[in-house]
């Protein structure tokens, strides 16, 4: 009898969603279950971290990781998980960019402790208690993972053999990648499962000459079904995002938010969304280009949204006029 490859999951700082995704391949989650043998899946069964710790090193032959790198616990899963598994592959727009983890890049771990356990209004905090790494009890000690300043991608913290975009990845994506798995025809190790297309290419709505004179936010207007999003005012980083969702956001009116990342070759995502957008602004001058960006709130979120920790930026500087890449929690 043919010994069939072990498959892992796991899921680091991110919604879950990429867990339900999976999921989403529907009957065909029976086919994964009978070409893999599940080996460690905690959302979904009853594995502990010390399965994976007995395990001989690369054991496991591929592991999706799911979600960016905040705190100790993420990193050490990510190490581990790293050493146990032939491929390790950077599962969903968290592990891939930072996505929504990552935007806490633009601030630091004091300023979010101080607003969720102290300063937000719904908060009542009267001894200013903060979470503590380790608490001593009459029943033992309790130990919490060091939340980190500074969010990272999973390939920031240890080598990852490919990447599957999306927030999260379309099923068609993971069954994909799962047939080239099975099939033994990955690309080459490092490269994004995909295409290489942007999704303005995937996209049915009739595109012309872009000149943006305001922006509005999607309860503002009814946009028409036919023309492009963004030269109706709305934000679409289809521009500069690559493809694999089927534009299916603009498709039901709502812009590509760019959860599939930059396409091959680009470094900064944002950026690259940035310079699309700019070219379609109809200003002369740059104060009419100030008004117009006004109508655009929250800029910094919009462009870099799902990829900021793999930025050029990566993060705002700290106080101390540094960028505290370590990633460690001080």
């Amino acid at each position: 009898m043919t010994q069939k490859p072990k498959l892992a999951l796991y899921w680091a700082s991110s919604c879950g969603g990429c867990e339900i995704a999976v999921l989403g391949l529907h009957e065909k989650i029976l086919d994964v279950a009978a070409a893999f043998d599940i080996v460690f899946w905690p959302c979904v069964m009853d594995f502990k971290y010390a399965d994976v710790e007995a395990m001989e090193d690369g054991e496991i032959d591929v592991c999706f990781f799911n979600g960016a790198i905040r705190n100790d616990e993420n990193a050490h899963l990510a190490h581990l998980l790293r050493r146990k598994s032939k491929v390790l592959v950077a599962f969903g727009a968290c592990a891939f960019g930072g996505s929504m983890p990552g935007l806490a890049n633009f601030y630091d771990r004091d300023t979010m402790f101080n607003w969720i356990y102290m300063d937000s209004p719904t908060t009542i905090n009267p001894d200013k208690v903060l979470p503590q790494k380790r608490y001593d009890t009459p029943e033992g000690e309790l130990v919490l993972p060091g939340f980190w300043n500074t969010v990272k991608t999973l390939a920031q913290v240890v080598p990852v053999d490919y990447f599957l975009p999306g927030c999260p990845p379309e099923a068609q994506s993971i069954e994909a990648a799962v047939t080239a798995i099975v099939a033994g025809e990955l690309p080459p190790p490092g490269s994004v499962i995909g295409s290489d297309v942007t999704v303005c290419d995937e996209c049915k709505r009739t595109k012309t000459e872009k000149k943006i004179k305001r922006f509005y936010r999607p309860q503002e207007i009814i946009p028409d079904p036919d023309i492009c999003l963004l030269e109706q005012g709305l934000f679409c980083a289809g521009i500069g995002t690559r493809s694999g969702c089927g534009a299916k956001c603009p498709a039901v009116g709502m812009g590509c938010r760019g959860c599939y990342g930059p396409n091959e070759g680009v470094l900064d995502h944002g950026a690259k969304i940035l310079t699309g957008i700019a070219s379609a602004i109809d200003a002369e001058t740059a104060e009419e280009v100030e008004i117009i960006l006004d109508t655009l709130p929250d800029p910094a979120g919009y462009f870099y949204r799902f990829h900021l920790p793999d930025s050029l930026l990566r993060r705002k500087a700290r106080k101390n006029g540094k960028k505290q890449m370590d990633g460690g929690p001080q």
